[in-house]
C-alpha cells in the first residue's frame, strides 16, 4: 500500500500536452453564451446577475485546464466558495456551471500525482464541509461525492489508456529498429563472408596467376568500403543479441514473389522501374517489408477490394514506392489514428532519413506512398 501510494505521489504528468486549439475558444465561447442565455431565460435562477456573472467569469479557465490544472480547480473552488458571500448566503445554481466537471476530468487527466492528490483533498475538503454546513443534505450528499469520483475515473482511465499506447508504440517503434538493425547485420555478415572467400580465392591463385591476388584485392576494398558503411549504420540503431542468418534478407526484387491472385483476396500486380542496381540492401529491405506490410493490410481492411497496385520507381536521389487498392476507403481504415502496422512502416523510412504516409483516395481505395533517400542513411 505504501509502495502505491508513493507510485501515485510520484507520477509525473503526461507527456505532451495538447496546445490550447481553436475549439477552446469556441467552447469557451459558446458556455459563455449559455450562461448569458440562462440568465435571461430561467425564472428562478437566484441573484441573477452575481450567477451569470461568476459563470462567465470562470469559463476561462478551461483554457488552461490541461497546461495547469491544479491552479485552475483552485480557482474555481476559491470563487464558487465566495460567492455566496454576495448572494446572502444562497448558493450557485446555475446549469453552464456543470463545465466544473471538465476542470476536474482534467486534473486527473493532466496533472501530476502531487496535483491530483492535492485537488483530490481539496474537492473532497469542500464537499464534507457542504455537508456540515448542512447546505448539502439527504441525497445532494451521495450525488457530490459521485460527481468527484466520477470525474476521477473517468480522467484515470484515458490517462491510463493513453500510457498505455505510448508504451505500445514504443515497443513497436523499438521492434522496428531491432530488425532494421537484424537486416544491417546480415548485409555486413553477407559482405565479410565475400571478403573471406575473395580472400582465401587471392591467396589459392597467387602463386600461379599474381593478377588473381590483385583482382581479389580490389573486390575485397569495395566489399570492406560498403561493409564499414553498414557498420555505421548499423550501430545507430537498437538490436538484441541474437543469431542472424549470413545471407541478405528480402530485396526489391522479392517484390514480385508478392504479384498474383491471393487465395483469399485482390490480385496484386508490381511494376518496377528505374535503375535498382545499387540501391542498399537496408534501403530494398526497408521497401520490400513496408510493401509486404500495405499488401497485408489491404487485404486484411479493403472490403470489396478487386486489385492492389504495388510500384517502385527510382531516380538518382530516392526511392519510391506506392500501394494503392480499390477498396472500400471508409470501412475499417485506421484514418485519425494509425495502426500498429503503419507506425511500424514510418518509423523504418524515418530510421532510413525517408518518410511514409498512408490515407484514402479521392474516390475509392486506400495508398500508401513510401520515399526513401537512395543512400539509405540512418537517423
Amino acid at each position: 500500500m505504501r509502495g502505491l501510494l508513493r507510485s501515485v505521489w510520484n507520477e509525473p504528468r503526461p507527456p505532451d500536452v495538447p496546445r490550447r486549439m481553436w475549439w477552446d475558444w469556441a467552447l469557451t465561447g459558446v458556455l459563455a453564451a449559455l450562461a448569458v442565455l440562462e440568465g435571461l431565460l430561467r425564472p428562478d435562477l437566484p441573484w441573477r446577475a452575481v450567477s451569470v456573472a461568476v459563470t462567465v467569469a470562470l469559463v476561462p479557465t478551461l483554457l488552461w485546464r490541461r497546461t495547469k490544472p491544479l491552479l485552475m480547480v483552485l480557482i474555481m473552488v476559491a470563487v464558487t466558495s465566495l460567492a455566496p458571500l454576495l448572494m446572502n448566503g444562497a448558493s450557485l445554481n446555475s446549469y453552464t456551471m456543470v463545465y466544473v466537471l471538465m476542470l476536474l476530468y482534467s486534473l486527473y487527466r493532466w496533472g501530476s500525482g502531487r496535483e491530483i492528490v492535492a485537488g483530490l483533498v481539496v474537492m473532497l475538503g469542500v464537499v464534507a464541509t457542504s455537508i456540515v454546513s448542512g447546505r448539502t443534505v439527504g441525497g445532494d450528499v451521495f450525488g457530490a461525492f459521485t460527481v468527484v469520483f466520477a470525474a476521477f475515473a473517468l480522467g484515470t482511465a484515458f490517462r491510463y489508456r493513453a500510457g498505455a499506447r505510448l508504451r505500445e508504440l514504443d515497443q513497436v517503434k523499438l521492434l522496428e529498429r531491432e530488425q532494421l538493425a537484424r537486416d544491417l547485420h546480415d548485409t555486413v555478415a553477407h559482405h565479410v563472408s565475400a571478403m573471406a572467400i575473395r580472400a582465401q580465392a587471392g591467396l589459392a591463385a597467387s602463386a600461379t596467376k599474381p593478377e588473381a591476388a590483385t583482382d581479389a584485392l580490389r573486390v575485397i576494398e569495395a566489399e570492406a568500403s560498403r561493409t564499414l558503411a553498414e557498420m555505421r549504420a548499423m550501430v545507430r540503431v537498437l538490436r538484441r543479441n541474437e543469431r542472424a542468418e549470413l545471407a541478405p534478407g528480402k530485396h526489391i526484387a522479392d517484390l514480385k514473389e508478392l504479384a498474383g491472385q491471393g487465395r483469399d483476396g485482390p490480385e496484386v500486380a508490381v511494376e518496377i522501374s528505374g535503375d535498382l542496381g545499387d540501391v542498399p540492401p537496408p534501403v530494398g529491405a526497408a521497401i520490400y517489408r513496408i510493401a509486404q506490410e500495405s499488401i497485408t493490410n489491404a487485404r486484411r481492411h479493403a472490403r470489396h477490394a478487386t486489385r492492389i497496385d504495388v510500384s517502385v520507381a527510382a531516380d538518382d536521389t530516392s526511392v519510391r514506392l506506392r500501394v494503392s487498392d480499390d477498396g472500400d476507403s471508409s470501412a475499417g481504415r485506421p484514418i485519425t489514428s494509425p495502426g500498429y502496422g503503419l507506425i511500424g512502416m514510418m518509423e523504418r523510412a524515418g530510421l532510413l532519413g525517408g518518410t511514409c504516409e498512408a490515407g484514402p483516395n479521392p474516390g475509392r481505395g486506400w495508398t500508401v506512398t513510401a520515399v526513401l533517400p537512395r543512400t539509405g542513411m540512418v537517423t
